[in-house]
């Protein structure tokens, strides 16, 4: 079984620059590339699971939504790391469809389609709705600050809270594998 981190993608791994409709507007956020080969040191694979309700609003057109997750991939692989897969949600928030967040679908399916340990498997994400979606799925959490300011009184709770990208990774490496 792999164990897997399911990231975000807007707030997380690049900029969120709110509905990105263009491949060269992507902007990775610092410490990515390092963090992500720190994880992939210690075992991890990687899915990225992202809400995209540009594309129903007629805000993200669907081709350019696969070429920025094609340019995501191609520029992942030029520094050593594999994306294992990119699932994105293009429904509406209203819609409540069970691939979106909160709800867990696209983590499911990611879980189903590559034999993930879910008990040595993280979700991380910038927004309570990837928290919650990972909690659903039986995963634990990092939230990353930065997007949503951080309400500690919210249900399910992140099991770390971190300020930039590379505190998420190193949190999760020390955190060891559960079958230790």
């Amino acid at each position: 079984m792999r164990k897997v981190v399911f990231f975000d993608r807007d707030g997380t791994l690049i900029f969120d620059k709110i509905y990105l409709n263009d491949p060269q507007q992507i902007e990775y956020l610092p410490g990515v590339f390092e963090g992500l080969r720190h994880l992939r040191d210690a075992g991890f694979d990687f899915i990225v699971v992202t809400n995209q309700s540009g594309v129903p609003r007629g805000l993200v057109d669907a081709n350019n939504l696969h070429e920025i997750h094609r340019v995501i991939r191609s520029d992942m692989a030029q520094n050593g790391i594999d994306i294992l897969n990119f699932y994105s949600a293009p429904f509406l928030v209203e819609s409540n469809h069970p691939m979106r967040k909160p709800n867990p679908g696209m983590i499911l399916a990611g879980i189903g389609d590559f034999n993930v340990d879910c008990k040595s498997s993280w979700m991380v994400g910038d927004r309570q709705t990837d928290i919650e979606a990972g909690a659903r799925a039986g995963l634990r959490s990092v939230f990353l600050k930065g997007t949503e300011d951080h309400d500690p009184s919210l249900t399910p709770k992140a099991n770390w809270v971190a300020e930039n990208f590379l505190e998420v990774c190193e949190f999760i490496i020390k955190q060891g594998d559960v079958s230790d």
